[in-house]
């Protein structure tokens, strides 16, 4: 069961629950969003949805949007995979501080986006006009409540610039943050559908000229810290009325010198979770030109 956000066949955006890929309800007050729902705690937002379904019908719909809005963050973790922690090491001129971020107490958190910057499905990517190597990160998405609670998953791709992070760690926001460089979706599965969501095949393909140029495999019982442990650190002396989507690392990080190009195509899946897929464009004024 997803909670999904769609453009309807009249044009509106409207906030629905997808199951078996057919959309069987909305909520009753029309205009409900994704952040007011994660101001709800989880036993409340799971009797509204029993309400949902019990009253649902099958709905048409012509796009399924990013699932986020409002004010509602996007944040990410990183070096929570060993490998992870190896391919930063190969990249950056410093590669002891990457060793011990994967060993401290405290993850690595670092902000990624607001709602309004995040792509959804088939929705444009980029990467930076000034960078020379960009990669996509699949990461499992963990969307938890005002409250700090776990309410969903959904996937991520974190792109990223590697040669400016590499340069120096302290451009971290120029690698992680600029236009382009968010997708989540399709939807959010609900928390309590999934049964171990460290316990999740995932896998990326990347298509360049309609043939796959790129792909791996693997698992998100290769996270070294809990989920519970890194929204707690999220949440830790900060607070989000409108709930937060968490990034929780990658591990499937393609080799030197493999860099994303303008017109390939990122395909990332994760069990239960479906799979998002993104085009991708080099520079802003590529992604505006697009998009308009």
């Amino acid at each position: 069961m997803q909670l999904v956000r769609y453009r309807s066949t009249d044009g509106t955006t409207v906030l629905g629950l997808l199951a078996n890929d057919r959309l069987v309800g909305t909520f009753p007050a029309p205009n409900t969003t994704l952040s007011d729902l994660l101001r709800l705690r989880v036993d409340e937002l799971r009797q509204l949805i029993s309400r949902v379904i019990q009253d649902g019908h099958v709905i048409e719909r012509e796009k399924i949007m990013a699932p986020i809005d409002g004010d509602t963050e996007v944040w990410a973790a990183g070096v929570t995979y060993q490998r992870s922690e190896e391919a930063r090491k190969e990249e950056s001129d410093t590669p002891d501080i990457y060793a011990r971020v994967y060993q401290a107490e405290r993850p690595e958190l670092f902000f990624k986006a607001t709602a309004y910057r995040v792509s959804g499905q088939d929705e444009l990517i980029a990467v930076r006009s000034d960078s020379r190597w960009d990669v996509p990160e699949p990461e499992l998405a963990v969307v938890a409540n005002a409250h700090g609670e776990i309410v969903g998953y959904t996937i991520a791709n974190d792109v990223s610039s590697r040669s400016i992070e590499g340069e120096n760690p302290l451009y971290l926001p120029q690698a992680k943050v600029y236009a382009g460089s968010c997708a989540l979706g399709p939807g959010i599965t609900l928390a309590w559908t999934i049964g171990d969501a460290r316990q999740l095949a995932m896998q990326m393909q990347i298509e360049r000229d309609g043939k796959v140029c790129w792909e791996g495999e693997t698992n998100t019982n290769g996270l070294k810290r809990s989920l519970e442990e890194l929204v707690s650190y999220l949440y830790r002396d900060n607070e989000f009325p409108a709930g937060a989507i968490l990034c929780t690392g990658t591990a499937l990080v393609p080799d030197q010198p493999f860099t994303l190009e303008q017109g390939d195509v990122v395909h990332i899946t994760i069990e239960q979770l479906g799979t998002l897929r993104n085009p991708v464009v080099r520079g802003k004024e590529a992604l505006l030109k697009q998009r308009r």
